[in-house]
């Protein structure tokens, strides 16, 4: 039996981006690489792109940044909320993002962070396809790299109620070990889906990958 779930994107990109020096929303995608013309698509508006394509709408979760995210967020079609209190970390974004899903009257969604390589469209849609198809007992759906976890992963409403329900300062980690039997971990062929671009290093050895 086949889920009539209708999915939302969501965007974590709160974050101050501190080991960075520069917020990662906006980094260049793809990387600068010298001798080569630079594009307009940033990671935020590259995630977006990588999202719209699946979902019925992405949302962007920003902080202090909102100022600077908002116009590359609405020029791509992607709506913004805020995290009233980013310091209280990546998990309280992720409920902030999660209620506005379930505002919206969305039953699915399917979470990144902004400092990912957005990954390809195909890799967002096997997610979808694993997860429509899998019985009720499945809450979620984790992508996997040569033995990694990754993003963008896609939970439904059971495992979005649970996280609102959590502490602010909890992890989805710790959330989603608590409730593994429910998770279905499948193996994708995208790279991007375990790369973390945390430092201004991880940023210049992705444009060397090429």
């Amino acid at each position: 039996m086949v889920r009539a779930s209708s999915f939302a994107g969501v965007i974590l990109a709160a974050g101050e981006s501190s080991r960075m020096g520069r917020d990662k929303a906006l980094l260049p995608w793809p990387p600068l690489v010298e001798g080569q013309p630079q594009g307009n698509e940033t990671f935020l508006s590259a995630a977006i792109q990588s999202l719209l394509l699946t979902t019925d709408f992405v949302v962007i979760v920003a902080g202090k940044n909102r100022a600077t995210l908002a116009p590359i967020a609405y020029a791509s079609g992607a709506s913004v909320v805020i995290n009233p209190d980013s310091s209280r970390g990546q998990f309280s974004s992720l409920q902030v993002g999660l209620q506005e899903v379930l505002n919206q009257g969305r039953d699915a969604a399917v979470i990144t962070l902004v400092d990912r390589p957005p990954v390809g469209a195909a890799t967002v849609q096997l997610l979808r396809d694993v997860f429509e198809s899998a019985p009720p007992d499945v809450w979620a759906v984790v992508p996997e790299f040569s033995g990694k976890h990754g993003h963008p992963y896609l939970v439904g409403r059971e495992l979005m109620e649970v996280f609102l329900r959590a502490s602010p300062t909890a992890s989805a980690r710790e959330v989603e070990h608590r409730y593994q039997d429910h998770v279905r971990y499948v193996a994708v062929d995208d790279p991007c889906v375990a790369m973390n671009i945390n430092t201004p290093e991880d940023y210049a050895a992705l444009a060397v990958r090429g």
